[in-house]
This record gives structure tokens, sequence and C-alpha cells, in this order.
């Protein structure tokens, strides 16, 4: 964990490498950091990225004796999901389904920021988390002419419970357990929370097929159809965080967006679009990314993307940001910023065509 008050000292490998005068890989080739003495890395052990404390390896190399951390205990202590999973007392796997969690979401903390960084959270917020949970269902379904008895944004990390007891549970189970709909809601939030457990192994072990995923977890055949669709279109949607990621923290830097991740939702065709809320005062209320399509400025800040349709939405209002599907981020400011810059219809598609009108 990255104690409280230290993120400034946080050192990945590349800043490891560079304080030694080294190439990235002559550092991970030569790994001096598993050297007898050398300081602990503060990221979990299971981390996929590793993590130092500056002050701690400056010490170490310079031959001086190397400063304790505080101790762990802090509110403000960062906890990667691995750390965040074991105080709440869930796997990893049901932690991927809680930090969807609004909650959550808002208060995560990528270290090194940018697409590559590792995600943390505060102590206290995943604390305060646990406590606002609501208790466990005792079964019995649900009573006829009621909604839901589970809040709508705890179903999924309450289906990756009972899936971490059972990865073979049933529908009928979990719809008596947590009092909830059969179809569509148990039946949706099972292949959902599959599907992200799917995409988890496979993001571990690449180059494995998904199928042989849902196997391995122990999954029934009967629900592989659902659960391998879900695990699709969240591969999908990570691959494109990174760079909305990456979009989002630029025009927050530029103080035009709206701090907040732009979610990544998926339309009615299975294709994926996210909208960005812009600060006031700038030249439209939102901003949408839509894989078909690109980026362009939106005239609902509610609504953003609006409804789905087949042809690129067009309008009072409506630019199209961009020459490509994915810009960079300088060339997204100043399109959105310039009013003669931009384009009527998109200037390029998903399928490669060209397109646009100045």
């Amino acid at each position: 964990m990255i104690r409280a008050g230290r993120l400034k000292y946080v050192q990945t490998m590349a800043d490891l490498a560079n304080a030694l005068g080294k190439s990235l890989g002559t550092v991970r080739n030569t790994k001096p950091y598993a050297a007898a003495g050398h300081p602990e890395p503060i990221s979990s052990p299971g981390s996929r990225a590793q993590l130092w404390d500056s002050e701690q390896t400056a010490a170490y190399y310079a031959g001086r004796p190397v400063p304790a951390l505080p101790p762990a205990g802090d509110d403000e202590d960062l906890l990667d999901r691995q750390e965040a999973a074991e105080l709440l007392g869930v796997s990893t796997s049901t932690w991927n389904s809680y930090k969807y969690d609004p909650a959550l979401a808002e208060a995560v903390v990528v270290v090194p920021e940018g697409p590559k960084g590792t995600e943390h959270w505060p102590r206290r917020v995943v604390l305060a988390y646990k406590n606002s949970r609501p208790g466990r269902g005792t079964g019995g379904g649900r009573p006829e002419g009621s909604g839901d008895m589970v809040p709508r944004d705890q179903i999924l990390p309450r289906i990756a419970e009972l899936l971490d007891t059972d990865p073979a549970i049933t529908l009928e189970t979990v719809a008596d357990t947590l009092g909830i709909a059969k179809f569509p809601t148990a039946q949706a939030g099972l292949a959902a929370v599959r599907g992200r457990r799917i995409a988890d192994l496979v993001a571990t072990q690449p180059g494995l097929d998904p199928k042989t995923a849902a196997l391995q977890l122990g999954y029934p055949p009967i629900t592989h159809r659902s659960a391998l669709k879900a695990a699709d279109q969240e591969l999908r949607a990570r691959s494109v965080k990174p760079y909305l990621r990456y979009v989002t923290d630029y025009l927050i830097a530029a103080g035009v967006a709206e701090r907040a991740e732009a979610e990544v939702r998926r339309l009615d065709d299975n294709r994926l679009a996210a909208a960005l809320l812009l600060t006031p005062g700038q030249p439209a209320p939102a901003l949408v990314w839509d894989e078909r399509f690109g980026w362009r400025t939106a005239t609902n800040r509610r609504h953003p993307i609006g409804k789905h349709t087949d042809t690129a939405p067009e309008g009072e209002g409506i630019r199209y940001l961009g020459t490509s599907l994915r810009p960079e981020p300088e060339e997204l400011l100043d399109a959105l910023l310039d009013g003669r810059k931009g384009t009527k219809r998109p200037a390029a598609t998903a399928d490669g065509s060209a397109g646009g009108e100045s």
C-alpha cells in the first residue's frame, strides 16, 4: 500500500531505472531490486506493476540506513485492488464488481497518473463502502408485485459474493437469495459478473481462450453463451479505457472537463460509447466518443449520448472533432475551442471510410 502522505514518493520501475542511470530493460533483466536488503515494494505481491518508496531506495543505493515507512492503518493509506479486497474479505474478482460503485469510482487514485497506472483507493473510502453495504439476504425470493429487494447498485456485488461461494450457482438460487427477479435481473447480473471474471482471467493469462477460461472458473456450459458475450463486451470496453482516461485527464488538467471518469457504455448494437461532461462556459455541455465515429460535441448535458442510431448524429450544435477515431487530446482540445474547426459529419468511421464536411 501507499502509506498516508507518501504519494509523492511513489517510484515505478521506470523511475527506479532513471534514478540508477540505467535503461528500463536493463533493470528488468538484472533485477537489482531483488538483492538482499533492497527495500521491499510498497505494491501488493500480486500486483502486476511494482512500486517502491523513492526515499527508501535512494537511501539504499547511497549506502545509508533505509528509513522505515509510517505504520499502516491510516485512513489516507492508498490500497490497491488486492488490499481493498482483503479489507472487505472478498476476492479480487468480487472487488472488480464493487469498484464500479460511484462511491468507489469517484475516489479512485491512479498511480502513476496515465493509462498504465494502477488503481488505488483511500482506506477511509473502502471502509465507508464496507460499512454502508446492506446485510446479506436470507432467502424467500421476491414478494409478488414488489420491486427488487436489493438496491440496483448492489446487485452485481452481491451476485459476485454468491459466485465466490458457488461458481455454478443457478438463476433460481440467485433470485431467491437476493429477492430479485429471475428475468432479466438475475440472468443479466450473472452473465455480467461471469463475463468480468472471464475477462480478468484472460487478462492475466495472455493467449487464454475465453471459453477455456469459463471452464477453468467452473461455469456450467449452459451459461457459456451469455457469459462469453459479456466477456467480449468487457474486454472491448477495457481496451478503450486507457485512451479515454488519457484524454479525460488531459482535458481535466486543461480546465475544460469535469473531474469524473468517462464511463464506457454499450449501445444496443454492442457498440461502445462514452460521455465526458465539460465545465461551464465551454463551447458544448459535453463530449461524446463513439467507437464508430470518434469524438463529437453533445447538446444535452443530462443525456449526452442520446438514443442509438445507425448513422452518425447530426444537427445544430453537433461538431465532429479530430481527424481520426482516436485523436490525441491536444488535437481534440484545439478543435473543441476553435469553432471554425470540426465537421458536421465524422471525418473518419470505424469501417475506415472517410466522411466529414466543414
